[in-house]
């Protein structure tokens, strides 16, 4: 869940972030243009963002949907509209996605907010920040830390949410220890070493991925 401790000792964290912090400075961090992933105040594109991401290409299949909502449901953007929407059997077309899996967890995701009395991003927001919602909303399937950490990016809360780029990074700079918690504490405390919010690192290190991938495929045609 939220996990206090991790696998792993303060030192090891420590020593950790100091090789994941050399080898960002290294590689530019430092000196590129500063941006941060974008704070979102639309709770339903938000959902979505945090529902779809898993699993799928972001750039190509999860954004132009999420853009999609902002445009075609500005006012989707609180529980009640959601659930108007999930009454009204609207969900696939919300998120323009047929298979039942991401539907579900959208709307069973919208219903656990609902009953927490959550309304509004500001809510989540809040909400987010507490150990013991972070534990509660775990409990729905399909949502892990990583699903919290990134929703918790998305409304502006200063974190690091570990995907599979953030997990590449340290088997490059050699960190063994691939424990989410460790990796998270790791990868926070290399941010504070640079002296960066913890979300503008995250957002380094997703741009730094995909401009890679982008590369080796046009080298790859």
């Amino acid at each position: 869940m939220s996990r206090a401790g991790a696998k792993g000792g303060s030192i090891e964290i420590l020593l950790a972030a100091r090789r994941i912090a050399d080898h960002a400075k290294g590689e530019g961090a430092l000196w590129e243009q500063k941006v941060p992933r974008a704070t979102c105040e639309h709770l339903g594109a938000v959902l979505a963002d945090s529902v779809l991401q898993a699993g799928l290409n972001y750039a190509n299949v999860v954004r132009p949907r999420v853009l999609a909502i902002l445009r075609t449901y500005p006012k989707a953007d609180t529980i009640s509209a959601l659930l108007k929407l999930i009454q009204e059997r609207r969900t696939g077309e919300f998120l323009n996605w047929r298979h039942h899996e991401k539907v579900t967890r959208f709307e069973t995701l919208v219903n656990f907010l609902g009953e927490w009395g959550i309304e509004g991003v500001q809510d989540l927001r809040t909400n987010l920040a507490a150990e013991q919602f972070r534990d509660a909303i775990q409990t729905i399937n399909g949502v892990g830390p990583k699903t919290v950490d990134y929703m918790a990016c998305l409304v502006g809360i200063d974190s690091i949410a570990v995907d599979r780029h953030v997990r590449s990074f340290a088997k490059t700079v050699g960190v063994e220890n691939d424990d989410y918690f460790f990796l998270r504490k790791s990868f926070c405390c290399a941010a504070d070493l640079l002296m960066l919010p913890r979300r503008e690192f995250d957002a380094w290190l997703w741009r730094r991925a995909t401009f890679s991938a982008e590369v080796q495929l046009s080298l790859g045609i």
